[in-house]
C-alpha cells in the first residue's frame, strides 16, 4: 500500500477513535467532528484523490464538509493545484469524453460541470472539442435505440417523445430537429411499406 494513503487511512481512523473517545453518550456524530489542520487536510484530499479524480471547488466543498476551515481548505487546494494533482481542464476533458460516450449532449455536459464548480472557459474549450458530425451521429444513435422504448404508445405521440428524450439528454434544437425529422420519415417509409 501506498505511504500517503496508508497514513491516510491511519489518521482517519485515529480521528475516528478520538471523536468517539470525546462524545459525550447521545452526542450526534455531526456535533463531534472537530477542525481539520492543514495537515489533517492534506490528508484527506489525498486519500480522496486516491479514488476519483475531483475538481477543485468539488475537493474544496468536500473539505469544508469534513471539517477543514475554508482558508485550509483553499490552501490545500492551491497547494494541490501547484504540484500538478489537481487539474480541472484535465478533469473536464475526461467528463465530456467519457459521458458524451453515454449519449449525453453539450447542454448537459456543460451544466454538469458548471455544477460541479469548473470555469466557464474550461468548459468551453472541453465540450468545443466534441466534433459536430459526431455529435449527429451519436444523437441518432441514441435515438434509435430509444426509438422501439417509445413507439409503444400512440404513434402520434411519438415524435413529441423523441424530441424531448434528444433535449433532455442535451442535444441541441437544431440536432434534435433533424434526428427526428430523420427517424421519423425513417419509420413512415416503413409503415408504408408493411
Amino acid at each position: 500500500m501506498q505511504p500517503v494513503l496508508q497514513e491516510a487511512i491511519t489518521a482517519r481512523r485515529r480521528a475516528r477513535r478520538d471523536r468517539a473517545a470525546a462524545a459525550e453518550p447521545g452526542e450526534s456524530r455531526r456535533g463531534s467532528l472537530r477542525q481539520l489542520d492543514e495537515r489533517a487536510a492534506r490528508l484527506v484530499a489525498a486519500d480522496l484523490l486516491t479514488r476519483r479524480p475531483w475538481t477543485r471547488a468539488d475537493l474544496a466543498r468536500r473539505l469544508v464538509r469534513r471539517g477543514a476551515p475554508a482558508e485550509v481548505a483553499d490552501a490545500v487546494v492551491a497547494d494541490l493545484t501547484a504540484r500538478g494533482y489537481l487539474d480541472d481542464a484535465a478533469f473536464a476533458r475526461q467528463w465530456v469524453e467519457s459521458r458524451s460516450a453515454r449519449g449525453y449532449g453539450a447542454a448537459r455536459l456543460r451544466a454538469e460541470l458548471r455544477a460541479r464548480g469548473v470555469d466557464s472557459a474550461v468548459i468551453d474549450a472541453a465540450v468545443g472539442a466534441l466534433a459536430p458530425d459526431a455529435t449527429l451521429a451519436r444523437a441518432l444513435a441514441l435515438a434509435r435505440r430509444r426509438l422501439p422504448v417509445i413507439a409503444r404508445g400512440r404513434s402520434e405521440r411519438v415524435a413529441k417523445r423523441l424530441r424531448d428524450y434528444l433535449l433532455r439528454r442535451g442535444y441541441a434544437p437544431g440536432v434534435v430537429v433533424r434526428v427526428v425529422r430523420q427517424l421519423t420519415r425513417i419509420a413512415v417509409t416503413a409503415e408504408v411499406v408493411r
